[in-house]
């Protein structure tokens, strides 16, 4: 098992692309902190995870924009397993619309949610695993961190800002033992991108089935999806990838949406 034994953190794990990630992790033998805002909704997914999988899960209530409940949930998980292994900041959310549109209040929420979160977690569990001398730290870019697209401009914002805050952790904790590295998924069909379809369709006056078709997968390879299996696989590579040589580097999953 590639993760046996491995304390693993998961931002936004109660469903959608962090749920699939824990659900990986805990197959190959990794002790999962399941931390969301909806407690219910996490414990019920750790319930789950522990029932299918024989390894052991918790629930984690965490805001990742409050620096209180993150430190305290990341004590949490320490106060339990002893220490942090990996860390996948996933949580976030979307919300479109044309930038003379966008209400400030809604681009601070989007900053904070997806830059605040990654570098408050990012921050909890670095001490721990410097102690140890190793450790993972993985951010849940898209291909938003490398393009552009119209409606988006917070949310291009932050996934472009990630690459940055991913380098200089790589940078700083590379001599430690820490890695840091960006997953970028393409169109991944979860909640929050079926929320997308009608306010796209709305905003930019075409049909449901344009915005699938041709802003969504458009420019893909086989107008496929990406799947929550398929970022699961790449978080356990970069979680299981034991040397520097891959430390800050970003990989895109896209279906050829964006490609480098």
């Amino acid at each position: 098992m590639k993760l046996k034994d491995k304390v693993c953190i998961v931002t936004g794990a109660a469903s959608g692309i962090g749920h699939a990630i824990a659900r990986k992790y805990a197959s190959e033998g990794g002790k999962v902190a399941i931390a969301d805002l909806n407690e219910d909704a996490a414990q019920k997914a750790a319930d789950e995870i522990t029932q299918t999988y024989g390894t052991e899960a918790m629930a984690v209530v965490m805001d990742v924009t409050s620096e209180e409940q993150v430190e305290a949930g990341v004590k949490a998980v320490v106060d339990k397993w002893g220490t942090v292994d990996v860390l996948v900041s996933n949580a976030g959310i979307q919300i479109v619309n044309p930038i003379e549109q966008f209400k400030f209040d809604d681009w601070k929420k989007m900053l904070a949610i997806h830059l605040d979160g990654a570098f408050l977690t990012s921050k909890a569990v670095i001490p721990h695993m410097y102690k140890q001398g190793s450790g993972s730290i993985i951010f849940m870019g898209s291909v938003h961190s490398k393009e552009a697209s119209k409606l988006k401009s917070a949310y291009v914002t932050a996934k472009h800002g990630l690459l940055g805050l991913n380098r200089v952790i790589a940078k700083e904790a590379g001599p430690k033992g820490v890695r840091s590295n960006v997953i970028c998924p393409g169109f991944v069909r979860t909640p929050l991108v079926e929320k997308q379809i009608p306010e796209q369709a709305k905003e930019l006056g075409i049909s449901e089935d344009e915005v699938v078709s041709k802003v969504m997968l458009g420019n893909t390879v086989d107008t496929e999806f990406t799947t929550v299996e398929d970022i699961a696989e790449v978080a356990l590579f970069f979680a299981a990838f034991e040397t520097n040589a891959l430390t800050g580097q970003s990989l895109l999953a896209s279906h050829g949406w964006v490609m480098e």
